[in-house]
């Protein structure tokens, strides 16, 4: 078995086991489940005396200016070149919840401060900002020209992609007892936008102007704990998942929020659909599901870890639990892999191709690359 291994790193480009975050560590076999072309440390000045730094947000990939953009907690958003190198960066003033989304140049990053922003991916010069006054708390979405994202009091906003105008936003009141960290990210399918509250309702949207096509009590009764923080997914056959913190993981009619079937795991707070299967992550495991039936396949235990928002790269499944970024086989649900640079990894990583873009908690961003990946021992 190769869990556990922890500062293993095959790397041609980059000396084997040559991590900035930790001291040299014992030369031993590489495993070559991906190679690290450059890495870059983003933040100069860290706060004295800083216990358990963690970077939430994911960071991004313009194809346009081939630039990687993340916001780390200093306040900054910056962009790496191909080189490894900062091509700019740009100081909002508060450490920032999510990550952003490009397209066509153009990079949509919810900024710490509460203001949306539209950037050149070039340059990084802005083209236009809308404040929230709330504190942005998902990735982006676009869709039929509207960006939407949500913040970490329930609110929903959608504005113009061309210049920022606000065209609506919906706003539930969130529960009067304690909720879990993180937000839902609106699911857009079919005109409908799909988004998870707090307060246990999941609530389907129309996309042209934010009027409620239907919600749904996914949580019960009670003032804690209720979040469906999932961001939803659809997958081909039209089910649409998502997660209850309290009641588990449901599959739903899309046209009508009508339960298919639903799980006893509470404690999901993250979702992956992909083919026939739906992975999800959470406090202390990562599960897979057959999305027709509900049907558990496998579950990875984590004891007191929290798996976060999971990524498929090169046939692996990429979960990073605070700790470390653990390399899971999606067919059996076995660790190959657990690799921490030094204070472990909350963000999910962004995934190009056989590129994998990885911001640790010490706010070093890693290219990785997994191509020519070799599996290594199974078992």
């Amino acid at each position: 078995m190769v869990a556990g291994v922890g500062l293993l790193a095959g790397c041609a480009r980059a000396p084997l086991y040559g991590n900035p975050e930790l001291p040299a560590a014992p030369r031993q076999p590489p495993v070559d489940y991906f190679q690290v072309d450059w890495w870059k440390g983003l933040v100069d000045k860290v706060p004295l005396l800083e216990y358990s730094p963690r970077e939430p947000a994911s960071p991004v990939y313009d194809p346009e200016s081939r630039n990687v953009v993340a916001q780390t907690r200093d306040g900054y958003i910056r962009a790496v070149g191909p080189d490894g190198q900062v091509a700019w960066s740009l100081r909002t003033g508060a450490r920032a919840l999510a990550g952003g989304i490009a397209s066509e140049g153009v990079l949509y990053m919810p900024g710490g401060d509460g203001v949306l922003y539209a950037l050149d991916g070039r340059t990084g010069a802005v083209k236009w900002k809308y404040a929230t006054n709330e504190s942005l708390a998902t990735v982006p979405v676009l869709a039929d020209g509207l960006v939407l994202v949500a913040t970490d009091t329930d609110t929903v906003f959608a504005v113009k992609a061309t210049d920022g105008t606000w065209v609506w936003q919906y706003r539930r009141d969130p529960p009067s007892g304690f909720t879990i960290r993180g937000a839902s990210a609106p699911r857009v399918d079919q005109g409908t936008a799909y988004v998870g509250f707090s307060d246990g309702f999941l609530v389907a949207l129309k996309l042209e102007d934010g009027g409620v096509v239907w919600e749904k009590s996914l949580s019960g009764a009670g003032t804690e704990f209720l979040d469906v923080d999932t961001t939803p997914a659809i997958d081909s056959a039209g089910r649409l998942y998502v997660a209850s913190y309290k009641n588990g993981l449901y599959a739903l009619e899309a046209d009508t929020g009508a339960v298919i079937w639903n799980t006893s795991v509470g404690g999901l707070t993250s979702l992956l659909s992909r083919g026939e299967v739906v992975f999800a992550t959470g406090d202390g495991r990562v599960d897979a599901y057959l999305g027709e039936t509900g049907k558990l396949i496998w579950s990875l235990p984590l004891k007191d870890r929290t798996a976060l928002a999971p990524v498929l790269a090169r046939g692996m499944l990429l979960v990073p639990n605070e700790r470390a970024l653990l390399f899971v086989d999606p067919t059996t649900g076995k660790t190959r892999l657990s690799w921490n640079p030094g204070t472990g990894i909350s963000a999910p990583p962004f995934v190009v191709g056989s590129r994998v873009y990885v911001l640790s908690n010490n706010a070093y961003l890693y290219s990785l690359d997994m191509n020519d990946v070799k599996k290594g021992p199974r078992g």
